[in-house]
């Protein structure tokens, strides 16, 4: 369990699972495994309770871009949670694969990239640079569910 034990060191907590908003059904699994793969739905970013984590709104009006990226690193962490409930142990994560980061913008931002380095730079100081390493889109969208600032969704490699 060393991703647990960096984790700790790191003096970061994984959130509880997600709780849908009211008024909101999310018929989706968190974590889908087929085979040797796991692909990880989209998620925003988790207060340590599992509701919406605050602050909401567009990157570049509401948001800075450090607000955006301190977002997207708790969005590694739910994606964390629900692959940990998932797997048992996030040590079976063999390779990051591939990161999908919706940023919810203002008009004309264009940082995307430096929202979404917040979730790779954190899996990236937590696998290191061969597990870590993932192919990546970072796009910009006029909305994002419930005014969230950060959708992401991921696929990873697993030990059987």
């Amino acid at each position: 369990m060393q991703i647990e034990e960096k984790l700790a060191a790191m003096g970061l907590t994984l959130p509880q699972p997600m709780q849908a908003p009211a008024g909101m059904r999310l018929p989706l699994a968190p974590v889908r495994v087929r085979g040797n793969r796991a692909y990880i739905s989209g998620a925003g970013p988790l207060a340590q309770d599992g509701s919406q984590a605050e602050p909401r709104g567009k990157v570049g009006a509401e948001l800075t871009v450090e607000q955006g990226y301190a977002a997207a690193r708790l969005v590694a962490l739910a994606h964390l949670g629900n692959l940990q409930r998932a797997l048992g142990d996030l040590d079976r994560v063999t390779a990051w694969l591939r990161v999908f980061g919706m940023v919810n913008v203002a008009p004309g931002f264009t940082q995307t990239p430096n929202v979404i380095n917040g979730f790779s730079d954190l899996i990236l100081e937590l696998y290191g640079p061969e597990r870590g390493a993932h192919a990546r889109s970072a796009v910009g969208l006029a909305e994002l569910p419930i005014g969230i600032p950060v959708e992401i969704e991921a696929e990873v490699e697993i030990d059987g």
